[in-house]
């Protein structure tokens, strides 16, 4: 049976208020990312679903609170859900890695994939640990509507690999997630998807 997945990057978080690349450093919500959880907990409640699954990461968890207190459900977390760890960029912005090494940058923009940031997770395996964990979780709700609370680079590399994009495409082709907006994914029972939304607003201003 087709399971729904209803996918939601966290609200804005300290760092992402100033472009700065947040990854697996666990950082708190701006007064606006609780305001987009709250709205995203109004959305499940008149859009309920069967279970919440959640990253470990703080700033996912707090977003996923709301609904899962509308629900009534207990969030349930998988760390293959983190977002991708950016090595030397953590904690920084790309204007502030690009002053130090243009050519790295350069070569960053025009291939993400092959040239991440020094010391950073391989983006091509933390696309793979990304679908398993959504066909996990599709496979764990047949037929049931599940939303999941993760990560804008994350959710891109897995979105491309699932709709058989390049994965060094992400950055052009899903600029970026916003914050707790919805994107609808159909998983069959093979595992192959269909998207059938993008970026849906639940009504939080900032989003």
């Amino acid at each position: 049976m087709t399971t729904t997945l209803l996918l939601a990057r966290h609200g804005q978080s300290v760092w992402h208020a100033e472009n700065r690349y947040a990854g697996i450093s666990d950082i708190g919500l701006t007064d606006t990312g609780r305001a987009q959880a709250e709205a995203l907990g109004r959305w499940a409640a008149a859009h309920p679903v069967d279970a919440i699954w959640t990253s470990p990461l703080s700033r996912a968890v707090a977003t996923a609170d709301p609904a899962c207190r509308a629900l009534g459900l207990t969030p349930q977390y998988d760390p293959r859900l983190r977002e991708c760890d950016f090595g030397v960029v953590e904690g920084r912005t790309l204007a502030e890695f690009e002053a130090e090494d243009p050519e790295w940058a350069a070569a960053y923009r025009a291939d993400p994939v092959a040239n991440s940031f020094p010391g950073a997770e391989d983006p091509s395996a933390a696309a793979v640990r990304g679908v398993r964990a959504l066909r996990d979780i599709a496979a764990a709700h047949p037929g049931g509507r599940v939303l999941v609370v993760a990560h804008n680079t994350l959710l891109r590399l897995v979105l491309c690999t699932l709709l058989s994009i390049p994965a060094r495409e992400y950055r052009r082709v899903l600029p970026r997630l916003r914050n707790a907006a919805i994107s609808e994914l159909r998983v069959h029972p093979d595992g192959s998807a269909a998207l059938l939304s993008l970026n849906v607003p639940c009504g939080a201003e900032g989003e």
